[in-house]
């Protein structure tokens, strides 16, 4: 792995599922995260994925691109689009760092109305 490697991209599809089984996972219960109705009352077009769902998803393809021995040492990111139903977010990642066994990574993950999260991750790969 070196700086300027990119990672394979990843499509997510973004189900009412996956985002209402992220809220609940992360005992997350604000309704613009499971019910359309309050949500369009709030301004949105529709229920969007939490912050912490997107945080896991991030981590899912670290360890999945770098295998099960990865360790996550570090994640930050920040939300920009929202993941609505019915969209399909494609997570992305380009190499910034390589430091003996540990790896920084750019992620970006868009979907159909602009970036949903940027940010970097830090994993460790032991030998």
């Amino acid at each position: 792995m070196n700086a300027g490697d990119r990672l394979p991209p990843l499509e997510i599809p973004i189900t009412r599922t996956l985002i209402v089984a992220g809220a609940i996972a992360s005992r997350d219960y604000q309704d613009v995260h499971h019910d359309p109705e309050l949500a369009r009352q709030k301004g949105s077009p529709d229920i969007f994925m939490n912050i912490l769902t997107t945080n896991g998803l991030v981590g899912r393809y670290i360890t999945d691109h770098f295998g099960p021995r990865a360790e996550l040492r570090r994640v930050a990111i920040r939300l920009g689009a929202p993941n609505h139903p019915g969209d399909t977010m494609v997570l992305t990642g380009t190499v910034e760092e390589v430091d003996g066994d540990t790896v920084m990574v750019r992620v970006v993950g868009a979907n159909g109305i602009g970036k949903h999260v940027t940010g970097t991750v830090t994993v460790r790969v032991p030998a």
